[in-house]
């Protein structure tokens, strides 16, 4: 059968921001002959994710992220369907989710790699097996329990930077939740600012292009910030930083802001923001979702009750078609998304 794939054309420079052109989509033929314990599988939904920025780069600077190969089929988060099996623990018409899921309209696949999934768990959503009810989900959920610290009837103020993205915006809703007074977020515009407030209840939304986010924050935080959850670094986090007080907690997920460059991860602080650091007791450890994977079925289970039940707002901005992967990456890339950046291949 016919497939379209999509493959690593070229590879951003040093310190460069990614471009369509860097992505490449093909027609392979594809046998459907399965060998034992294999299955064939149609893709529903691809996700792209700020991680990806590393795998495009020769060295990812990070020991557990493999490099994307040139001119070899990428792969990321992934859900579909089985269509035929020799798998004896996959049937047609399965569900199916994987991290390594290759960007094709069709795969041939380890039936033992896939995760089948109800369904039901999303109320039939099945891109939120990407997002909300999957590894977004649980790396937002898990940060803020493992790294957070929030205490119920503590007063504590939440600050999250990129607060409108897939993981930013259900962690400053799970701090909400889980007892946090006020959560402030932190994103790239004044529509994302409003769907922070109206859709997702934070407390108050700071958009960094628009005026001092330093005095900004000093209105919305008047008794100072406890917990910061950390999605962007640089000098936004320098900022939130220089306002958190005695025995606060940050939160360090990721840092888009310098994916595009050419230093370690995670980047090398300034001399002042180490400073506060120490002098303020404030922790700051690097969250690692899969170190945490023994608490997987559990959270991913709790994380499908409050979608289910609406207490936690699901935002996704979906593009059609394989062949906008790469579009829809250099997108989310550059903020083009509010909430989880999906592209669906196929109904």
């Amino acid at each position: 059968m016919e497939v379209q794939r999509v493959v690593l054309n070229s590879r951003p420079g040093t310190n460069g921001e990614p471009s369509p052109e860097n992505f490449r989509l093909e027609q392979i033929n594809l046998t459907s002959d399965l060998e034992d314990g294999q299955v064939l599988v149609r893709t529903l939904y691809l996700s792209v994710d700020p991680y990806m920025r590393c795998r495009m780069n020769e060295d990812t600077g990070a020991g557990y992220l493999t490099s994307w190969k040139l001119s070899e089929c990428l792969d990321g988060g992934g859900v579909g369907v089985v269509e035929s099996s020799r798998c004896s623990a996959l049937a047609e018409g399965d569900i199916v989710t994987s991290f390594n899921w290759p960007w094709q309209t069709h795969a041939v696949m380890m039936g033992g790699g896939l995760q089948k999934v109800d369904s039901q768990m999303v109320d039939g959503h099945l891109s939120y097996f990407l997002g909300a009810v999957g590894m977004t989900g649980l790396t937002a959920l898990l940060g803020v329990r493992e790294k957070g610290h929030v205490t119920k009837g503590a007063n504590q103020t939440m600050v999250v930077s990129g607060a409108a993205g897939a993981c930013g915006s259900l962690a400053g809703q799970i701090g909400r939740l889980d007892g946090c007074a006020e959560v402030v977020g932190i994103c790239g515009s004044d529509e994302k600012c409003k769907a922070l407030v109206d859709d997702l209840g934070f407390s108050a939304a700071i958009s960094y292009r628009s005026g001092d986010v330093s005095a900004r924050l000093k209105e919305a935080c008047p008794a100072g910030i406890d917990v910061y959850f950390d999605n962007v670094g640089g000098a936004i986090s320098d900022a939130i930083i220089e306002q958190m007080n005695e025995g606060g907690h940050v939160i360090l997920c990721g840092q888009i802001s310098q994916y595009n460059k050419d230093v370690p991860y995670p980047p090398p602080l300034s001399d002042r923001t180490q400073e506060i650091l120490q002098c303020r007791n404030i922790t700051r450890e690097r969250f690692m979702v899969l170190s945490y994977m023994s608490k997987a079925e559990a959270s991913l289970f709790e994380l499908s009750q409050l979608v289910k039940s609406a207490r936690i707002k699901v935002l996704e901005t979906v593009v059609n078609g394989i062949e906008n992967m790469g579009v829809a990456f250099c997108s989310m890339m550059k903020g083009g998304n509010i909430g989880k950046q999906i592209v669906k291949i196929s109904d």
